[in-house]
């Protein structure tokens, strides 16, 4: 019985000169890079281009990794930084033609294509900071500590982006838009003693 090598054991040999290792890291991990950026950028070309772009990346920094984060971690906030990047170049597109959704189990094939495009189109209604920590704690699920490493950002922020997150999201799905707030009109003259 073979034991599949760790990913510290997969960047270790790649350091040392094993292109095959980051091969396997990068069939190891390209779903869930994938998955993360099409839910970012809400469409299969852009998380095409956006996982292309992390692993990439990777390739190019992975031989001065020092190992102070897990791989794991460390190729999420490269690919988070990408999805980032897309947003701010482009606007993303909200299409999901031709991209196969994950049936809900024991339930109506339709039903739960529905569902999922449902979610996904409320996903790209909500700002960005607050999608990328929905997507890493309730679709990937993501320890609160893990996405505050990945994001480098305290775990305060995580989870009052994701308390944030998921308001926003149920507001989109309900066809409710961001809410401005109210401000009553002042009274016209003062009301009688």
């Amino acid at each position: 019985m073979s034991v599949e090598p760790s990913d510290a054991d997969l960047v270790t040999r790649f350091q040392g000169g094993d292109q095959g290792a980051f091969a396997s890291l990068m069939k190891r991990h390209e779903r869930r890079i994938y998955n993360l950026a099409y839910r970012m950028l809400g469409g299969p070309e852009d998380a095409r281009d956006a996982t292309q772009d992390v692993f990439l990346s990777c390739f190019r920094n992975l031989p001065s990794f020092r190992g102070d984060a897990a791989f794991s971690t460390w190729i999420h906030r490269i690919a988070v930084n990408a999805c980032y990047d897309m947003v701010r170049r482009r606007k993303p597109v909200v299409s999901l033609e031709g991209v196969e959704l994950d049936p809900v189990a024991g339930g109506d094939h339709a039903e739960g294509a529905a569902a999922t495009a449902d979610v996904q189109r409320a996903l790209m209604m909500i700002p960005p900071e607050f999608r990328m920590v929905l997507i890493l704690h309730e679709l990937q699920d993501w320890p609160i500590d893990d996405i505050a490493r990945a994001l480098e950002i305290p775990v305060g922020t995580v989870k009052s982006r994701l308390h944030r997150g998921r308001v926003a999201l149920g507001r989109a799905l309900l066809g409710d838009g961001p809410r401005e707030p109210q401000v009553l009109p002042a009274p016209s003259k003062p009301p009688s003693p």
